[in-house]
């Protein structure tokens, strides 16, 4: 845990003694930005004016951008935003949801970008175009723009709407078409898929055979899979071998430390 979040353990764990918005049991999300800590707590009671005086006074004591709250799974709430909180993802400048799925380290982050990179096909042309499915805010959809256009696709809203704003800023390279929809209810099709030179997709824990199986029967040439399951991976991957793919390439990518999750970029060509 990087330090400027272990630094906060000691004194989060005093905060939530004393919030009666968290009775039986609650969750607290900490994403360390470029602009600090982002904190999202998630109770199970509602939240009272002292709560928000609270968590007001924790934001400015230990130098938090903004602090979020939500009863359960509810859409958050801001309950306090001293200063924008914000992320640079490959030089673009993003402000990502109370939450958001972010990669877990810096390092990790860039080793996957170099790998997605390097893995693209040799021959790009003006005009071609890889589909980035799962996106997320950004992470990868950012590191390819300098080198290919990019059709990024994502379900949730919230993520979406923070890609969307990063890739229609003016200081962004504009290469990036951000798309909300949801790859596990509506894949896209082989048909769709076919007007790709490559697709990049890092789906969630549980993989994505829904459209891992439409990607098989599509025919585009180079598919690159980020994992953080090999069984999930395997599964997926299976069903690109049977239908003509290739493992041109593997790496691991040890961003989890102390524990036994590994990250992996996995290469396939037809």
């Amino acid at each position: 845990m990087h330090p400027d979040l272990f630094a906060l353990i000691g004194p989060l764990r005093a905060l939530l003694n004393r919030l009666r918005t968290v009775r039986k049991e609650a969750s607290a999300v900490i994403n360390l930005l470029d602009s600090g800590p982002d904190f999202l707590l998630r109770g199970d009671a509602p939240l009272e004016q002292t709560d928000r005086n609270l968590l007001i006074d924790f934001a400015r004591d230990h130098g938090l951008p903004r602090v979020s709250w939500a009863l359960g799974t509810d859409t958050p709430e801001t309950v306090c935003l001293l200063r924008p909180a914000v992320t640079s993802l490959s030089g673009t400048t993003v402000g990502p949801p109370p939450g958001a799925f972010l990669q877990a380290t810096a390092a990790g982050e860039a080793a996957i970008g170099a790998q997605v990179l390097g893995a693209l096909p040799a021959k790009l042309y003006a005009r071609s175009r890889v589909a980035e499915l799962y996106a997320g805010c950004g992470t990868i959809s950012f590191a390819l723009a300098p080198k290919v256009r990019v059709a990024a696709y994502e379900g949730d809203r919230d993520a979406f709407v923070a890609l969307r704003t990063a890739a229609n800023n003016p200081a962004a390279t504009g290469r990036v078409e951000a798309v909300q929809r949801d790859l596990t209810r509506q894949p896209l099709s082989a048909k769709e898929l076919g007007a790709f030179a490559a697709v990049v997709l890092d789906p969630p824990h549980n993989g994505a055979p829904e459209q891992t199986g439409q990607i098989a029967a599509s025919g585009v040439g180079t598919v690159i899979y980020v994992s953080c399951n090999p069984n999930a991976l395997a599964r997926d991957g299976l069903l690109l071998k049977q239908a003509g793919y290739r493992l041109e390439a593997v790496t691991p990518i040890d961003q989890f430390l102390w524990s036994a999750r590994l990250e992996s970029v996995c290469v396939f060509r037809r």
